[in-house]
Parts: structure tokens; C-alpha cells; sequence
């Protein structure tokens, strides 16, 4: 196996044939091919959901009209998705890392070795993201604030969307009503009581959790000098801005039916249509496809907690430092070899080793013929 500094400092012959160039505007067979994969998935994914739209409001009996530009705007986010998802895993890298992960997921040897494992890495990895505590309680705060108000949002807006939820009153008016799912009754509330309140109120809860979490995010961007150095208006502050709208928009639709008597309401109905829409459309194109991505982020985690709990550590080759599980570094040599990166062995240094390895290979073969 070469050493790292060997690798660095190895070259191509002068008089090597250099490799056939593509001509001009072709396109790879394997892009291709992964292009017509993914639209071919988001297809099937797309009318799947079309007929469980179609199945779960009773044959569109429970379906509401009104709601009919949300359900669209799911179905191109259900396209989106699925295409953008395959399009990933197609990658050598993501491709490995959705194996391994999904592997350990479903792993019945590693239910036998850590029963727990799973269930708390979902709840502290997942659900509570501890990781962001290690970096900054206020961003993970915010970001608790986000994920659970946007999480309360989907829950109660897409079933309801999608007419799978209803909600019917025997009288017409209340103040008794029932939750239908499906057509069948789950429960009777009186929407005079806090259960009522809070049934009718849940998405105005979600709008109070999201607004500060976001604001936060986007007060960041825009003084922190780490933040606005690599940042892009699309991919970064637009996101945020979006879920702000909606959530404002959310909530002035409630003080407009409360307090104004309906003034204003169709505006602002309209204003908040086209936000969740344009949200909804521009998700897995964007900053928030990484909540898509983070179960497989989950396997990997379960994947290298399993590997330490054979002991199967990974000592650094040149000074014993230990560096990672050796699945996982064995995991890493395969995706830079998938990727065709010609210096894998560096995954089998520490990263200080690494550093002074880099600097050796240097000084010795680039600042030679300085000296």
C-alpha cells in the first residue's frame, strides 16, 4: 500500500495519452440514466400519493376544493423528493452511506447487540438533535422551535389537505364537534374546551413555535461574519423568509376572523396559499432536503455505535491515535475508491497525521527545487 506522501507526489508520465474528452454538449449515459430513474420514482411516489389522496377521502366525498392548491403543491413535493432522493443515493458516497445506514436500521443482529441503540439515537439524534447543543444552545433552541413547530404543521395541514382528517358538528354549528379519519369517528370534543381550543389552534401553535426559531436563524445570517461569508440568498435566507410569511400570514388569518370580522381575510388567505405552495414545490430543492436525508445520518450513527460496541476500533498508522470504528474507516476507503480518489489510504491517519504527512510530502517534493 503507498504511503500518503507517495501518493501525493506520484504524477502521470509527461508522455501519457491524455483520456478521451466527451464532446461538447454530451451528456454521460450513467447521468442519463440516473436522470431517468429518479423522474420514473418520482412518478410512481407521485401517483401513489394521488391515489391515497383518492382512497383516503372516501373516493373525494371528505375532500375539500378549497384546500385542492395545498394537495397539488404535495403531490410535485412527493415528485421532488423522491427524484432528488435517487438522484442522491446514486452517488458513490450517498449510495454507501444509504447501504450501511439502512442496513444497521434494519439489522436484527444489532437490535440483539444494542435493543435501545435505535430508539435513542431517533430521539437524541432525530428528535432532539444534541449534536447542535455541543455547538451553541441558542441555535439549538431555535432550531428545536423550527423542527417541532414545522413537524405540528405537517401532522395537522397534509391529513387535512389530503382529506383524511374531518371535522364534523351533528348541530352544524358546535359547539360539539368529531375527528374523522378515514370516515371513522377517533373522538367527540367541544370545541368551547381547551381540547377544542387547542384541536382548532394547532396550527397558530406551530406559527408561534416556527417565527421565533426562523427569525433567529435569519437574524444570524445577517451579523454573523462566518454565516454571511459562505451563504446564498436561494439556498439560505429564502427558506427562512418563506416559513416566516407563512406563519405570519397563518396567524393574521386567525386575528382577521377573531378580531376584524373576516376583513381582509381572502387577501391574506391568497398571500398564504402562495407561500405554502411555493414553499411546498421548493423543499427538496433547497436547504430543508437534509430532513429528508437525516434518517440515513441516523443509520450511519447506529452503524458506528454498534461497530464500538465489538471493540472493532481503528488505531492511527502512525501514531496509534485511535481514529474511528474500522468499518467505518474500511467504509470510507470503499467510497474514495467507488469516487476513483487515488490517495485512500489517508482515511487510515489520524487528522493531526495527516497534517504533518501533508506537510512532509510538500516540503519534499513541491518546495525541492527551492532550497
Amino acid at each position: 500500500m503507498p504511503e500518503p506522501s507517495e501518493v501525493l507526489a506520484a504524477a502521470p508520465p509527461p508522455d501519457e495519452a491524455p483520456p478521451p474528452q466527451p464532446r461538447p454538449g454530451a451528456r454521460p449515459v450513467a447521468g442519463r440514466s440516473v436522470t431517468a430513474r429518479a423522474t420514473l420514482t418520482g412518478a410512481v411516489v407521485s401517483l401513489l400519493l394521488i391515489a391515497a389522496i383518492v382512497l383516503g377521502s372516501r373516493l373525494l366525498r371528505d375532500f375539500d376544493s378549497a384546500l385542492l392548491p395545498y394537495a397539488v403543491a404535495t403531490v410535485f413535493l412527493a415528485f421532488g423528493v423522491a427524484y432528488r432522493y435517487t438522484v442522491w443515493v446514486s452517488a458513490p458516497g450517498a449510495r454507501r452511506l444509504f447501504k450501511k445506514g439502512f442496513g444497521s436500521l434494519f439489522s436484527a443482529a444489532n437490535f440483539r447487540k444494542a435493543p435501545t441503540a435505535l430508539p435513542k439515537m431517533t430521539a437524541t439524534y432525530l428528535g432532539f438533535q444534541k449534536f447542535l447543543g455541543a455547538r451553541s444552545h441558542a441555535r439549538w433552541a431555535a432550531h428545536q422551535m423550527i423542527f417541532w413547530g414545522c413537524i405540528l404543521a405537517a401532522l395537522i395541514t397534509f391529513p387535512l389537505t389530503w382529506g383524511w382528517f374531518t371535522f364534523t358538528s351533528g348541530t352544524g354549528s358546535g359547539p360539539g364537534y368529531e375527528m374523522r379519519i378515514w370516515g371513522f369517528k377517533v373522538l367527540g370534543f367541544d370545541a368551547l374546551n381547551v381540547l377544542g381550543w387547542l384541536m382548532f389552534h394547532g396550527l397558530d401553535i406551530a406559527a408561534v413555535l416556527v417565527i421565533p426559531g426562523a427569525s433567529y436563524f435569519l437574524w444570524r445570517r445577517m451579523k454573523d461574519r462566518g454565516a454571511i461569508t459562505g451563504q446564498r440568498f436561494a439556498y439560505d435566507l429564502l427558506p427562512l423568509i418563506m416559513l416566516i410569511v407563512i406563519s405570519v400570514t397563518g396567524l393574521l388569518l386567525t386575528f382577521s376572523s377573531i378580531f376584524l370580522h373576516g376583513g381582509g381575510y381572502e387577501f391574506l388567505a391568497i398571500l398564504h396559499m402562495v407561500s405554502v405552495v411555493f414553499t411546498l414545490i421548493y423543499i427538496p430543492f433547497g436547504k430543508f432536503f437534509h430532513i429528508v436525508q437525516r434518517p440515513a445520518a441516523v443509520g450511519m450513527q447506529l452503524f458506528k455505535y454498534t461497530a464500538r460496541q465489538d471493540e472493532e476500533i481503528f488505531a492511527c498508522k502512525r501514531c496509534g491515535e485511535p481514529v474511528d470504528t474500522a468499518p467505518y474507516v474500511e467504509n470510507l476507503r470503499g467510497t474514495m475508491k467507488d469516487l476513483k480518489l487515488d490517495f485512500d489510504a489517508w482515511a487510515e491517519y489520524c487528522p493531526r497525521c495527516k497534517r504533518v504527512l501533508r506537510g512532509g510530502a510538500y516540503l519534499n517534493h513541491v518546495k525541492k527545487g527551492f532550497k
